[in-house]
């Protein structure tokens, strides 16, 4: 049997060290807005997006149905996203962020800016050879 290490295991380091940089960011927002992970997700698309279905973001934010679903409803509830169910098709629901989304962006936008550039400081000079590896990774030129 061939030998396996699952500490030197790609998928499972990449998914890992997303993991942390996702909990890492969200304790900068977290106590302020109210939001987690998923819903940070949600905004920081529609923001970059305008109106979107909720099965286009299943596609787009990697979360499972369920996962975006109760993130949307959490949304709504503090007022940070509307929804709109489309008439001839009840299961198609849409999703845009409302005023106070909006606003809520234009605080988190900086912050993630700013988090970003402490990442690429942390990566030093290889955030080129890290951008073009994920590039790579993603199926990109």
């Amino acid at each position: 049997m061939d030998t396996f290490d699952l500490d030197e295991f790609l998928p499972y380091r990449l998914s890992v060290l997303a993991q942390r940089m996702s909990r890492e960011f969200e304790s900068r927002y977290r106590n302020r807005f109210g939001i987690r992970v998923p819903e940070w997700r949600i905004v920081a698309h529609l923001s970059q997006s305008g109106p979107v279905s909720v099965r286009e973001l299943v596609k787009r934010v990697d979360l499972h149905k369920s996962r975006v679903s109760r993130a949307a409803q959490r949304l709504e509830a503090a007022g940070y996203v509307s929804k709109t169910t489309d008439s001839r098709d009840r299961r198609l629901v849409e999703l845009q962020l409302t005023a106070k989304g909006m606003a809520m962006m234009e605080e988190l936008a900086p912050l993630a800016n700013r988090y970003q550039q402490e990442l690429l400081e942390r990566i030093g000079n290889n955030s080129d050879a890290v951008d073009q590896a994920i590039k790579s990774l993603q199926g990109e030129p």
